[in-house]
């Protein structure tokens, strides 16, 4: 049968009742497939292209995947992160070297890649809620990369925020 692979962080990454109700969209997309497909889900929260590559997720991926799978890669939540070298790429540099990287170790195993933008983040303050590109230009670098090495891209990013802009909150006193 067809495995899908997840690269990604926790935004794919399995949970259990200990992090409820955080779920992940690797986590829960099986309920949502045929039983002959198969989910191969890597993520782990907290990682970013540089961080996955350096602790060798990716190494266990390429291990495994075969011609005919699928490898899922989600990230940029992560690869913001200024502040933490660990994780922390440019996004016009070492995020689109390191999807690069993604697409060449799927391809060398007859995989397909497939990227999907970073999740929109909704922004709660006191007096609103926030819909707002929190992601800087991560999810335009990895569409640009995506039309420059033929990689499919789902604009996760954008049709999450058209979702979130719609969904009223509910109103407490």
């Amino acid at each position: 049968g067809i495995k899908i692979f997840w690269a990604g962080d926790y935004t794919v990454a399995p949970n259990t009742y200990l992090t409820w109700p955080q779920t992940g969209i690797g986590q829960a997309l099986g309920l949502y497939l045929k039983p002959e497909i198969q989910i191969c889900n890597h993520a782990v929260n907290g990682r970013s292209t540089k961080s996955f590559i350096d602790e060798a997720r990716l190494a266990a991926i390429y291990n495994v995947i075969a011609a005919g799978d699928y490898l899922f890669i989600q990230f940029g939540h992560n690869d913001e992160k200024r502040e933490d070298p660990s994780r922390f790429t440019e996004s016009v540099g070492e995020f689109m070297e390191n999807l690069e990287r993604y697409v060449n170790a799927a391809r060398n195993k007859g995989a397909l890649p497939v990227f999907i933008t970073p999740l929109c983040r909704r922004l709660f303050t006191e007096s609103k809620t926030l819909v707002e590109n929190t992601h800087l230009d991560y999810p335009d670098a990895m569409k640009e990369t995506g039309k420059r090495l033929d990689v499919p891209v789902i604009d996760l990013c954008a049709s999450s925020r058209e979702l979130i802009a719609k969904t009223p909150l509910p109103v407490s006193e």
